[in-house]
């Protein structure tokens, strides 16, 4: 049996979970969350908690098993506490700026980089340099701080770039003439 699988989810004062005929929806406070859910995979609410179960014993039910429960459990918690990532910024010059929709990046190109914000994230920018992502989904905000990060990684000789609050790069010694 999944460890992860089989734990029960508390739901919370303020949050309903309900079934769908494909998956699953999450009502809270901060907002409403959908997810699909593997057909190998049963979800029952009762008595204020969610318990998910499978209906086979091979190793790929027993893997959608634990992501399922995982799923709905984020789900839980992101319509109670908003998701939260924050980048930072480092390099001469290189800085950040939110305009509506709109997140405007320096970052040493030829030409600012824009984004658009998606749908159901709330982008803070604090000092030009730190970016703080918000939202009650957390696959959307991880996978919006990591095209960001993208678009520019730290690189191991100055440490230019962007990357998260508090990672460590490995900085490289450069040239041994250069010094």
């Amino acid at each position: 049996m999944s460890r992860v699988g089989r734990k029960v989810i508390p739901i919370p004062n303020g949050v309903s979970v309900e079934t769908l005929p494909d998956g699953v929806r999450v009502k809270g406070p901060k907002g409403t969350l959908t997810e699909r859910m593997p057909q190998r995979v049963a979800v029952q609410i009762a008595g204020g908690r969610v318990t998910v179960a499978r209906s086979a014993e091979d190793k790929d039910t027993r893997a959608l098993h634990g992501l399922a429960r995982a799923l709905i459990q984020n789900m839980v918690r992101g319509v109670v506490e908003p998701f939260v990532k924050e980048l930072e910024i480092q390099g001469v010059g290189y800085r950040a700026d939110v305009a509506g929709k709109t997140l405007k990046l320096l970052l040493g190109f030829s030409h600012p980089v824009e984004l658009a914000i998606p749908e159901g994230l709330k982008i803070a920018v604090d000092k030009n340099v730190t970016v703080r992502i918000e939202g009650i989904s957390r696959q959307q905000v991880g996978q919006f701080a990591a095209d960001l990060r993208r678009i520019r990684p730290p690189e191991p000789y100055k440490g230019k770039g962007i990357r998260y609050v508090g990672e460590r790069v490995r900085r490289k010694v450069g040239k041994a003439g250069a010094a």
